[in-house]
């Protein structure tokens, strides 16, 4: 802050960067890690009863075409962009033809592009929110890129499980942030949501989870990134279906742990704690 001619003082205007690190910072230290910061629009829709997200000939025709593109662009696109790398295919591999459940952190507005870059252009689909589920032209590249929303209606709902069953049987990969928000170019990994290991229990497959790491710039932009695919999950079967889902969960978020402290040499650790004790 400074003085102004009139004696009164005036703030200096943040950047971008320095308002988007200080609203991460704030959140981080209340714990609200699933706080989805960024405005979302009204330029979306909710999936309804008769949503489809099982395709027809020229949707899976269209669906094709686009993965054909990103297989030829994405790479170029992500190695000149940020430095991308993929470390770690054999864990994909040991998953010969097998469906998985990927979980990866949500850093990006481009980072369903990483996570194809290590599930595979043409084996990987994505859930989404469904305010990402947009209207016109880019809504329409994203659900045929194999991006699917969530709803809040039963029978979509309903659709989208057997569509989600039928793709893993073919084994393919599902993709979920399981942290739930997007926080652009956070570093630390965040605590899980149980939907994924809910689902991976649910339809009997292993998770496998995905972890970006990067350095930044002075401005705060990504480079070096490192896309890390991490052995897979599988569920302790002697277990009740509470506690798989949480043996799951755990062991994925301790992967994400060891390779966030090894790729940043650094023990994880959060900011204190700015939260008032309840009585």
């Amino acid at each position: 802050m400074r003085m102004g001619y009139n004696g009164r003082m005036k703030r200096k205007k943040l950047s971008k960067l320095e308002l988007r690190d200080g609203i991460q910072a704030t959140l981080e230290g209340y714990r609200r890690f699933d706080y989805d910061y960024i405005p979302f629009g009204h330029n979306w829709f909710m999936p309804d009863g008769d949503f489809e997200y099982r395709q027809g000939f020229f949707g899976r025709l269209a669906s094709g075409v686009l993965r054909t593109v990103l297989q030829l662009v994405a790479p170029l696109l992500l190695k000149v962009a940020y430095g991308c790398r993929v470390v770690g295919k054999e864990n994909r591999r040991a998953l010969k033809k097998q469906g998985a459940i990927v979980v990866s952190n949500h850093i990006s507005f481009l980072d369903t592009l990483f996570v194809r870059a290590a599930a595979g252009q043409y084996r990987s689909f994505h859930t989404m929110a469904p305010w990402n589920n947009k209207t016109g032209v880019g809504g329409w590249f994203m659900r045929h890129a194999g991006m699917w929303a969530f709803s809040a209606n039963l029978a979509a709902t309903k659709k989208l499980m057997r569509e989600m069953e039928r793709r893993l049987r073919q084994g393919k990969f599902i993709n979920f942030y399981a942290e739930q928000a997007m926080w652009v170019n956070y570093q630390k990994p965040r605590p899980m949501k149980d939907g994924a290991f809910y689902y991976a229990v649910k339809m009997n497959v292993p998770v496998l989870p995905v972890f970006c790491t990067f350095r930044k710039n002075r401005r705060g932009h990504m480079k070096k990134l490192r896309i890390h695919i991490l052995p897979a999950v599988y569920a302790d079967e002697s277990l009740p279906r509470p506690q798989r889902i949480a043996q799951m969960k755990a062991a994925a978020e301790a992967a994400w742990r060891k390779c966030y402290e090894e790729a940043y040499g650094v023990p994880l650790e959060y900011l204190p704690d700015r939260r008032t004790p309840r009585e």
